[in-house]
């Protein structure tokens, strides 16, 4: 049975902000905290739809589209910044009342998550940091290549299939290239550029220190995006930090091991989200 409820829209740090929800407050018994899932660079929320259905079985779930992408806002005057992004999803959680959330956020929306948990936002309880590109300045560069994107966008712009989309997803199935295919037009090419150059100029092992709430990182264990070496030394900037690392995934963790994805939260959220 579907834990789907619905698709909608806040106006909240000043910009549209369209979401998925799931569960619903039923899921949420025993006092659990909401959370929000923010998807990766070029992810719109439908895409991570499949992770909202499990999630929603244990709590109340908002996947989100980060702005210029999906459903949300986008334009040629919209900030794209890191600042911008982070702000949207502590401006969403108060828009929506959420006393109580956590974040659970992909590459990108990693990164994101630092920034927000950066400011001490009240109601956020737990941050979860999935792959999040460890880039920044004077750091090895995020090891995805920038025309791989750019490419993909415009061939979505125009029009494609799932067999378009194989050149860029060779392991990705039918179903899963195809909504790719399908929603992969909504991510503004110049939303993914400022985010791609973001990687490279903001620093979120400087805000690291600044979290303060408990923190979980999960890494792909055949991935190149964080390295073990990576790992020490986030756990030297933001002592007490868990990490898990997923066997057979590379950074679209849930993609290649979904089961081994949601094995790696534990109770971590408050409550098992694998079985």
């Amino acid at each position: 049975m579907s834990t789907f409820l619905y698709g909608g829209n806040v106006h909240a740090n000043g910009i549209r902000q369209h979401y998925l929800r799931y569960g619903g407050a039923g899921a949420g018994r025993e006092g659990r905290d909401a959370v929000i899932i923010i998807p990766g660079i070029t992810s719109p929320a439908i895409t991570w739809g499949f992770v909202g259905e499990r999630f929603g079985e244990r709590f109340d779930t908002y996947v989100l589209d980060v702005r210029g992408r999906g459903l949300s806002s986008a334009g040629d005057s919209l900030d794209y910044s890191l600042d911008a992004q982070a702000a949207d999803v502590v401006a969403f959680a108060q828009a929506l009342g959420l006393a109580r959330y956590q974040i659970v956020g992909h590459s990108m929306g990693g990164r994101i998550g630092i920034r927000a948990a950066r400011a001490r936002p009240a109601g956020l309880t737990r941050l979860v940091m999935v792959d999040p590109p460890v880039s920044g300045p004077g750091r090895r560069p995020y090891p995805a290549q920038l025309p791989w994107y750019v490419d993909s966008i415009r061939l979505a712009v125009q029009g494609t299939d799932a067999e378009g989309m194989r050149a860029f997803c060779p392991t990705w199935t039918e179903a899963q290239r195809q909504l790719r295919a399908e929603w992969l037009h909504t991510c503004d090419e110049r939303a993914m550029l400022a985010s791609f150059e973001g990687f490279h100029v903001d620093d979120i092992h400087a805000d690291l220190p600044h979290v303060a709430v408990p923190t979980l990182l999960i890494t792909a264990a055949r991935g190149d995006v964080v390295l073990p070496a990576d790992v020490e030394e986030l756990r030297t900037l933001r002592p007490g930090l868990l990490e898990v690392r997923v066997p057979d995934a590379g950074h679209m963790i849930p993609w290649d091991n979904e089961a081994g994805f949601y094995a790696a939260f534990g109770d971590f959220l408050g409550a098992p989200l694998a079985g």
